[in-house]
């Protein structure tokens, strides 16, 4: 099990390097992760997007680019299309977002004839830091699942765990979250996380533990759980934060980030690779511990 990213480098360093198809690659903090990546012996770029712009941004990055590595497509569309198919034809073991949008990026993604679907349920998955806890932990679904239901949180669990897994934590503990610990039919989201833990103990979600309904501060601190008389073995020893819809991860997300000053990387899962699908908003170091997951679970932790 790695405690923090650093471990979590060195390990996907051993692993790589992966060459890994950049959409729309033409963007400051991509190419400046890529110059990382490369430094750190995790990745290797094949860029798709505006040549000129590529090769401007590379050169201003001291970042020695061949021009194997830049494919011209000025159109995102076409762009995203072409670092699909690199994929695709196995020139590439990641798929990384550029300046595109998250929608055309995830619609191509899709696409039955032309995209890298699998018949498995997509889920970003974020695996983060926090300065006082000794050891990385998870969260799902920050970015693709509104609202999602019964069956589709299971599949986000299944994805959290396969992450979970490729960092060596062998069977993760899992926290539903809700507002509170009490099934109410009123609170969806309470219904769900009962059906979970059913689902856990009766084998239909294997290899993890969960726990739910439960709320934030019982699942991270032995006093509130205490006090509120609850009994589960991942109080103070959660390693994946399953929200109850988008809304949730996400404020939750930027509260770690924000507030608690957590470090992060993240990615997709359920596609024929794993995609490194982050906010423009993300810095460059974000995006290099996203790629050093992705490889990582690529090839198996």
């Amino acid at each position: 099990m790695f405690l923090n990213f650093t471990e979590l480098l060195e390990a996907a360093r051993a692993r790589g390097p992966v060459s890994i198809a950049v959409a729309a690659a033409h963007d400051p903090d991509v190419i400046e992760a890529l110059r990382l990546a490369r430094e750190l012996g995790l990745a290797e770029g094949i860029l798709v997007g505006k040549g000129s712009e590529i090769r401007s941004l590379a050169r201003e990055a001291g970042f020695d680019l061949s021009e194997s590595q830049i494919v011209n497509e000025p159109d995102p569309v076409a762009a995203i299309r072409q670092a699909i198919a690199l994929v695709r034809e196995g020139r590439a073991g990641l798929l990384m977002k550029g300046k595109v949008s998250t929608a055309n990026l995830m619609r191509a993604v899709l696409d039955n004839d032309t995209g890298l679907r699998t018949g498995r349920q997509l889920s970003q998955v974020i695996v983060f830091q926090v300065p006082g806890f000794g050891r990385l932990m998870l969260l799902t679904d920050a970015a693709l699942h509104i609202a999602p239901t019964l069956a589709q949180k299971a599949e986000l669990c299944r994805n959290a765990i396969e992450v979970a897994q490729a960092i060596g934590i062998e069977k993760p503990n899992i926290a539903a979250l809700c507002a509170l610990e009490l099934v109410n039919p009123e609170m969806p989201a309470t219904v769900d996380a009962a059906a979970l833990c059913a689902m856990n103990r009766r084998g239909q979600l294997a290899g993890c533990y969960v726990e739910g309904p439960i709320a934030l501060d019982a699942a991270l601190s032995k006093f509130a759980a205490e006090r509120k008389n609850i009994t589960t073995p991942i109080v103070e020893n959660t390693d994946i934060f399953l929200a109850p819809d988008i809304e949730a991860a996400n404020i939750l997300y930027r509260a770690l980030v924000y507030f608690a000053k957590a470090e992060s990387g993240g990615i997709v899962l359920g596609a024929r690779a794993p995609i490194v699908l982050l906010s423009r908003a993300e810095t460059a170091e974000t995006k290099v511990r996203s790629i050093a997951i992705g490889v990582l679970t690529a090839r198996g932790g």
